[in-house]
Order: structure tokens, then sequence, then C-alpha cells
């Protein structure tokens, strides 16, 4: 596979643990991409649901996604700061479709404050016993939350100021081109 470079831009495919087709983000551009790290942009992009439904993103947004962790970032850059969306999932795989990944339901967001919420417990908790997540599975996923939590706390990657500026102001310059 074709590691796709700096400036093109590449189809997002979130899936459950059963397979099926969850979500789909048309157009990210890619910022960077490393042997472990694709670093992308995503401003008014088109979004399909599972169901057919469609939205566009509101925000520019900057998102991480990581070989090694089993979560995904979205910094939403919104005129009160920056809020995120962090999706528990598994590490990401890229093909000639798209950057694709398993969506494993729970959420956590942080506000421009710092306040944290952890989201979709129950949804966790039904597809779990629904589609029979291993003991092995859970225990990465509560272990990536607390991740996510110390990364958060200590304004670690994509939770700086510093990373969100850098990498916007990136998105700005190749977007202009």
């Amino acid at each position: 596979m074709r590691i796709p470079k700096e400036g093109e831009s590449v189809a997002i495919q979130s899936f459950k643990h059963d397979g099926s087709l969850h979500r789909t983000w048309r157009d990210t551009m890619i910022l960077k991409t490393s042997e472990n790290e694709i670093i992308g942009c995503n401003d008014h992009t088109l979004v399909t649901e599972s169901d057919g439904r469609r939205w566009l993103t509101r925000e520019p947004a900057i998102i991480f996604f990581h070989r090694h962790y089993w979560f995904n970032v979205i910094a939403m850059i919104r005129d009160n700061g920056v809020s995120y969306y962090c999706n528990l999932a598994s590490p990401f795989v890229l093909d000639r479709e798209a950057l694709k990944y398993i969506d494993y339901d729970l959420d956590v967001k942080v506000f421009p404050d710092g306040e944290r919420k952890l989201l979709d417990v129950d949804e966790y908790e039904a597809n779990s016993k629904r589609w029979h997540y291993s003991n092995a599975t859970d225990k990465i996923l509560k272990a990536n939350v607390n991740i996510l939590v110390d990364w958060s706390d200590h304004h670690k990657g994509p939770f700086s100021q510093e990373y969100i500026d850098i990498w916007y102001q990136r998105y700005l310059e190749l977007a202009h081109r």
C-alpha cells in the first residue's frame, strides 16, 4: 500500500466489531505520515452514517491516529477553544480504499476547560455482550482510556496547544497551495 503524501486526501472508515461499516469521512487532508502515525485535518468534511444519513463537519479538526494506541483523537478547533473527541478504537490500518479502524463505542470528550466525560459506557457494555469482546480487548481499551486521561492531564501529543497550532497552520498552508 502506498502511503498518502502530505496534502493528499484520504477517506476514513470506521467499522464495528462485527465488521459492519459504521461511519465514513469522505476527504481528510493528510498533514503527516510516519511509520506509526497519521495526522490529518477535516474541515467541512462530508460524513456518511451507516444508515445513509449525511452531514458536514462544522469546524476544522486535527485528527491523530497511531498504530500502537487503541484510540484516535479528533481536536475540534472552535471559537471558545479546542474540544477533543477521542474514540476508543483499534489501531488504524491503511489500504487502497481508506484509513480504517474498529470503533469500540467508548468515547472520551475533553472540553476546552479540561473537563472530561466518558461517553457511551452503556453502548460499550451492550456491544461487548452482543459481539463477545474478549477480556484482552476489554483490558486494552480500559488501559487506553487511562493513557488518554494522562495525555489530556499533561497536554501531551494532540492535547498540546502547540501541537494544534503547528498542524492547523500546516493545514492552512497546504489548503492554500
